[in-house]
Order: C-alpha cells, then structure tokens, then sequence
C-alpha cells in the first residue's frame, strides 16, 4: 500500500502560482513513476504531468507544457508540481498518483495504481 497527501492548493489570480505537493507513505516511494492528473467540475480526470522513478524523464499534456515542472525528492518521499502562468481554465481538483508499472509514467489513468485526495486549485480571472 502507499498512501498521498496532496497540498499546496488555493486560490490564485490569473499569470499567478502555485506549488502542489505530493508526500507519500508506505511501499517504497523511490522505485516508481508517479503522476499529476485533474479533474475540474464536469469533466473527466485528465493527465497533467509524470516522472520516472529517478526523475530522468518527464511527460507532460499539451495544455501544461511550459508552464507547469514536475520534479521529485526521492529522500523526501515527495513529487512536486511547480504550476506557473496559471489561467482559469486550469482550475481543477488536482491528484497525486502512483504508477508501479515501470519506468515511464503512463497518462491513462488505469495506469495508476494509488491516488491521493485531491487538492483544489482555484485560479481567478
């Protein structure tokens, strides 16, 4: 088993950030792949972001990409979302989640095996 807490969520002005944290417990954080996905009001949960166990690689949904860091502190046992130029359409429930399968982080969410509770980012306009 392998527990997340998710934090660092809020409210945030447009072209404004935020830092989301992910601090997991459990199975041995550092041997696998893990995830940001979101799921705003109405719409399904969607991939934002994944890095392999070791951090070497990143994946990332178009709509984030270059505005969004994904990074991991193995020592830590915690995955961070560095989110900058945030805009509206970016407020979500944002999870944490645990893909075991192997190196890659996949982007469906099947790929993953435990998730934490959601943290809600709200972004004005």
């Amino acid at each position: 088993q392998v527990q997340l807490v998710e934090s660092g969520g809020g409210l945030v002005q447009a072209g404004g950030s935020l830092r989301l944290s992910c601090a997991a417990s459990g199975r041995t954080f550092r041997n696998y792949a893990m995830g940001w996905f979101r799921q705003a009001p109405g719409k399904e949960r969607e991939f934002v972001t994944g890095i392999s166990w070791n951090g070497g690689s990143t994946r990332y949904a178009d709509s984030v990409k270059g505005r969004f860091t994904i990074s991991r502190d193995n020592a830590k046992n915690t995955v961070y979302l560095q989110m900058n130029s945030l805009k509206p359409e970016d407020t979500a429930v944002f999870y944490c989640a645990v893909d075991s399968r192997g190196y890659l982080p996949g982007t469906a969410r099947a790929s993953y095996d435990y998730w934490g509770q959601g943290t809600q980012v709200t972004v004005s306009s």
